[in-house]
């Protein structure tokens, strides 16, 4: 597989010194998902895990549930990535979401652009049950998956989404350059594995926006802890599902919200 990042040479600034320099940038692509040969979202994301971000992205969306069977169809540009993804899937197991939905472009960092409006997002299910958790269980959480971001350390440039058990141990770390297809890819390596009941805590690199507990709550993840702060729509969403909701986790610090 081609590495996810790839070396620029720039001019760097410091101290009133000017300097060459060969940075690495992490690379964005366009990756065409399709269902049944009709194009459904082109999103753009950092190359690898595509299967992944696949399952993740249509669990997410409602279209398909845990028990779904789907065959991924792909192919590949000339540099050797993937650029497209058919999802192929019976019709009478397609979901909701996909009723609803419309092809769309959707940026790095956008997870919900292909619904039209709020009552699209099917926004129904019991409530999750959650729990606080210790301070010190946090921070060991933050230095788990901080010490296993590969990308990161390198480019400066992804997000990161961690999936921990109720035990804190890492079951799955996957790296984008968008935030939801970094949890869209972890929540579908877990569920190719049939472990996604498993993934009780979410640890997120950045900020919490409506779309990550729309996504932690059809995953039925009901703990997330981020980096960075949410949003207002977050936390209230985050209350209406159940979640149990953490931001600021930095600096020996952080705040719950719900």
């Amino acid at each position: 597989m081609p590495k996810p990042y790839i070396n620029y040479q720039a001019i760097s600034y410091k101290s009133g010194e000017t300097s060459e320099t060969s940075d690495a940038i992490t690379i964005e692509k366009a990756l065409q998902i399709a269902i049944n040969g009709k194009s459904f979202v082109v999103v753009m994301q950092t190359p690898g895990d595509e299967l992944n971000l696949c399952r993740g992205l249509l669990l997410s969306e409602d279209i398909i549930n845990s028990k779904t069977s789907v065959l991924y169809k792909t192919s590949k540009s000339e540099d050797g990535y993937i650029e497209g993804v058919d999802c192929i899937i019976e019709i009478d197991s397609l979901g909701e979401g996909y009723k609803s939905a419309r092809s769309l472009l959707s940026v790095s960092s956008c997870g919900i652009c292909g619904k039209q409006d709020l009552d699209s997002l099917n926004l129904t299910g019991n409530q999750l049950n959650s729990n606080s958790l210790e301070a010190d269980f946090i921070f060991e959480l933050q230095k788990t998956m901080q010490s296993n971001q590969p990308i990161f350390p390198i480019t400066g440039s992804t997000h990161g989404s961690a999936l921990f058990d109720i035990s804190g141990n890492l079951l799955v770390l996957k790296e984008d350059v968008g935030r939801h297809n970094a949890l869209d890819k972890a929540i579908g390596e877990l569920l190719l594995k049939d472990k996604l009941k498993d993934a009780k805590i979410l640890f997120f690199s950045g900020r919490l926006s409506f779309e990550i507990i729309f996504k932690s709550f059809r995953a039925k993840i009901p703990t997330i802890i981020a980096i960075s702060a949410p949003t207002s729509l977050a936390i209230d969403y985050a209350k209406e599902f159940g979640i149990t909701l953490y931001g600021f986790c930095r600096d020996d610090r952080f705040t719950r919200y719900s």
